[in-house]
Formats: structure tokens, sequence, C-alpha cells
């Protein structure tokens, strides 16, 4: 994989995966640039790719706001406008009863999650294609997308969503030579890895909790050059846990 020189963009990079996967591009020679909600959490993930490689671009965002967005690529293309690769990283839950869940929160959850991966995944394209290199955005959905737990409606459809506006857009940025994918995450510890308990792991067909590296790690492989005959697809890392068949005794 060789991404020197090349222009990669990760949502959501002010901590868990979303920095793991910064700081996965910095290490490979990338030029990342980072977008966050949250103005100290964006500075710190800042300080860190400062150690690994060039010096980032931060650009604090709100993907709720469609005009946020599109301030900020707005401002990317006034500043030479390149990007090879997208990582639609951002999101948010709302962890509450369906009898409770109030318009507003769904609303939200919805803006952030969905409509705001198809802003960036829109306006990302516009750059891709004037560059006239092509380019790979990578959608990061959920196992919940395929499976759920009670109280996740709205973290669930957005998810399922991102699923779905991931093939949609595979055959509409083909053609402009823009490939795009999704992650699937399952169980991915951002926290004390060290504190999971034996049970934790061995519930996992492959033995383990997952970790940000495992999701860094697919991001590198869909959106490295060479992997141009892999768009529309979902690749799930869930450690096994969605072909595990689970009952109750």
């Amino acid at each position: 994989m060789t991404f020197g020189n090349r222009h990669v963009m990760i949502t959501g990079a002010g901590g868990g995966i979303g920095r793991n996967v910064a700081l996965a591009y910095a290490r490979q020679g990338a030029n990342v640039i980072l977008v966050d909600r949250n103005a100290e959490s964006l500075e710190r993930t800042s300080a860190l790719v400062r150690r690994e490689g060039p010096e980032p671009v931060s650009r604090t965002v709100d993907l709720s706001d469609p005009a946020s967005i599109e301030a900020c690529f707005a401002s990317l293309r006034d500043n030479g406008g390149r990007l090879d690769a997208l990582i639609n990283n951002a999101g948010l839950g709302a962890w509450k009863s369906v009898y409770e869940l109030s318009v507003e929160e769904w609303d939200y959850v919805m803006n952030t999650n969905l409509r705001g991966t198809f802003l960036c995944a829109r306006e990302a394209a516009k750059l891709m294609k004037a560059g006239g290199r092509g380019g790979a955005i990578v959608n990061i959905a959920s196992t919940r997308a395929l499976m759920s737990e009670p109280n996740s409606e709205a973290y669930a459809a957005s998810k399922g969503g991102i699923l779905s506006l991931t093939h949609a857009l595979a055959l509409s940025l083909g053609p402009d030579g823009i490939l795009v994918n999704a992650i699937s995450p399952g169980w991915i510890e951002n926290g004390d890895y060290g504190s999971l308990r034996p049970v934790d792991h061995a519930q996992h067909p492959a033995q383990r909790v997952g970790k940000p590296d495992d999701i860094s790690r697919a991001c590198l492989y869909l959106t490295d050059p060479a992997n141009d005959f892999v768009t529309g697809t979902n690749l799930v890392i869930d450690g096994g846990m969605t072909r595990k068949m689970i009952y109750e005794e």
C-alpha cells in the first residue's frame, strides 16, 4: 500500500475509531484532513497525527448541518481541492425506548449519520471527479444494520440506510472512477482493552473482541488504489458474531 502524497479525509476523527484511522493513514504518509464537531478532541488528534506524518488539516464541522458540511468542502476547494479518499466515520445514537424517542432525537441521529454521510460523499465525489483521478469512499456502518438490540431504532435505521446508500453510490460514481464501500464493525473496544472479561472474548468465534486497528486496516485496504475491483460491498468486521446462532436455553 502506498499513500504518500494522497489526501484522505476522516470524519469523526476526534476519538475512537476515527482517531485510530487518522493515525493509520498518517503513518502511511498520507495527508490527512480531520473532521469532527468537537474542537478540543480534534486538536488532540491533530497533535498525535503531527508525530506520525505530514501536518494535518483540521475542520470543525457539525455533520447534522448541511451548511457546515458545504462550508468545509468549499474551504478545501479554495485551498487546492484535492481529495483521494473519504472515510465517513462520524456517527452517534439515541438509546431510548421506542415509546420515548422524540422526533427531534430521531432526526438528529438520521441527519448526522445518514444525511451527513450522503452529503460528505456527494461533496467529496465532486472534488474527486474534478481532479480526474478517481478516488475511494468508505462509509462506516455497523452490524446493527444487520441485527439489533432493543431501543436502538434510530441508530439501526441510520446504519441500514448507509448500507443501501453505499451500493447506490457505487453504481452512480463508478463511471467517474470512484469506489464506494462500507465497513460494518461489531464490538470494537475503544476503551481499556485489558479490562475486558474472558467471556467477552470467548463469545466471539474469533476468540477476541475487536480493536480499532481492525477497522483501520480495512480502510487502508479499501482505499488502496490497487484494489480497484472492490466496490459496492459491505465488509463485516465482527469476529464472526453475525454468523453465530444464539438461543437462550
